[in-house]
C-alpha cells in the first residue's frame, strides 16, 4: 500500500532550481533512502514533506489527501522530519524527548522512556543535562523526541552523521528494529553508498533535482548514483 505520493513537484530557492518536475512513490512501512550528490535536493524534498515549504508547483498526497489541505499541525504529529542538524533544548534528556507530547497536551512516560531505548540510549541518560552529550548522543535523543510522538512516517535527514563509526551499525539496526516494531515509514537521506545498502528496502537516486531512478537496494547500480 502507497502512503505518499509525490507528483511533479518543483522547487525555487534564491533563485536556483532545486527539485524539478520530482516524482516518487513511498510504500507504507518501507524504508527508503535518498541518495544524490550534494545540493542534488534531498533535504529540500523532505522539508517540502513535512510542509516547512512548500513546492512551487505540483502536489504530495500523504494516503489520499492533499498535504496543503491537512493542518501542518496535524501532519506534523503523523509526520517527523529530524533534521542533519541537531538541536537540544535546554533541561535534562527527559525534557527533550516529552517535548513534543507537551506540545500535544499530554505526557506519555512509558512512551518516552521505551522511545530512548529505540533510539539506541540507556534510560539512565533521561536525567542527564542534553546540552552536555557528545554530538551522536544529541542525535539520538533527537531520534527519541520523534519517536515520542508515534508518527507514522520519519524523514531522517543524515541521521547517523558524528555517530561514532564503531557503534554506527548499532544505531542503524535500532532505526531498523524500531521501524519494524513500529510499522513505520522511513525516508532516509544519506550519503553513505554503504549505509543505503544496509539499511534500504529500495533506494531512490536524485540528480540535478529529479528522481533518475528507484530500484531495490539488492539491485541498485551504484555506477549511476554520483
Amino acid at each position: 500500500m502507497d502512503i505518499l505520493h509525490i507528483n511533479n513537484i518543483k522547487k525555487t530557492l534564491q533563485k536556483t532550481t532545486i527539485l524539478t518536475d520530482l516524482s516518487l512513490t513511498v510504500k507504507k512501512a518501507e524504508i527508503l533512502t535518498l541518495v544524490g550528490p550534494s545540493g542534488s535536493g534531498k533535504t529540500t524534498l523532505l522539508r517540502c514533506i513535512n510542509r516547512l515549504i512548500d513546492p512551487d508547483q505540483g502536489t504530495i498526497h500523504y494516503h489520499e489527501n492533499d498535504i496543503k489541505n491537512i493542518p501542518v499541525v496535524s501532519l506534523r504529529k503523523e509526520i517527523v522530519l529530524v533534521p542533519q542538524e541537531t538541536y537540544m533544548l535546554p533541561g535534562t534528556v527527559y525534557d527533550n524527548i516529552a517535548y513534543g507530547q507537551n506540545l500535544q497536551g499530554y505526557k506519555d512516560e512509558a512512551v518516552i522512556k521505551q522511545s530512548l531505548t529505540d533510539a539506541g540510549l540507556d534510560r539512565s541518560f533521561l536525567t542527564k543535562d542534553a546540552m552536555k552529550l557528545s554530538g551522536g548522543e544529541k542525535k539520538r535523543v533527537s531520534l527519541a523526541r520523534a519517536l515520542a510522538i508515534n508518527p507514522k512516517i520519519l524523514l531522517l535527514d543524515e541521521p547517523t552523521n558524528g555517530i561514532d563509526p564503531k557503534v554506527l551499525v548499532t544505531v542503524e539496526k535500532n532505526i531498523i528494529d524500531f521501524a519494524r516494531k513500529r510499522n513505520l515509514t522511513i525516508l532516509w537521506v544519506t550519503h553513505n553508498i554503504d549505509q543505503a545498502t544496509r539499511v534500504s528496502d529500495r533506494i531512490a537516486n536524485l540528480k540535478e533535482g529529479t528522481i533518475t531512478e528507484v530500484q531495490r537496494a539488492q539491485e541498485f547500480q551504484w555506477g549511476s548514483a554520483y
